[in-house]
């Protein structure tokens, strides 16, 4: 996919922390060097989706394992980021339904620090890179004050 084709489906590539982790845990499956050539939006352009193609996409079925792969991707990097602002190591346990159903959590220490409910799986994306990097500064911003608020805990 051309450079203007994403931009056109995610807009602008901005600069975000939560998103260069994000290219970063996905480049580190790499390893046989592929995706050395693809800059960040190509790599990460699946996590765009719009309107029109959320709308496409049929919710009935076994979610797609390249979407289930993305979700994990998404809150590797969030659980990186936490890490990386908290001192505290977060790491992710999920449980999803053959339905596309299902919840994430992340725990630091004793404490569970995001809960996350999922819904639609089918359908995980978001509408631009802003959105995208939005809602992992949003998760990451609640994951660090919970461990401000509860340091015994996440350091346990």
């Amino acid at each position: 996919m051309t450079t203007d084709a994403l931009e056109a489906r995610g807009g602008q590539m901005i600069d975000s922390d939560f998103l260069t982790q994000l290219a970063a845990v996905i480049r580190a499956e790499d390893s046989y060097g592929q995706w050395d050539g693809k800059d960040d939006a190509e790599l990460m352009a699946e996590f765009i989706v719009t309107r029109e193609e959320r709308r496409d996409i049929p919710i009935i079925g076994d979610p797609d394992p390249d979407v289930l792969w993305r979700i994990t991707k998404f809150y590797d990097a969030i659980g990186l980021m936490i890490e990386k602002r908290s001192g505290c190591m977060a790491s992710q346990m999920q449980k999803m339904s053959h339905e596309g159903f299902g919840r994430i959590v992340l725990i630091a220490g004793k404490l569970v620090v995001v809960s996350k409910h999922l819904r639609d799986v089918h359908r995980f994306g978001f509408e631009s890179w802003a959105k995208l990097a939005e809602a992992g500064d949003a998760l990451i911003d609640s994951a660090v004050a919970v461990i401000d608020a509860y340091p015994d805990a996440a350091r346990a």
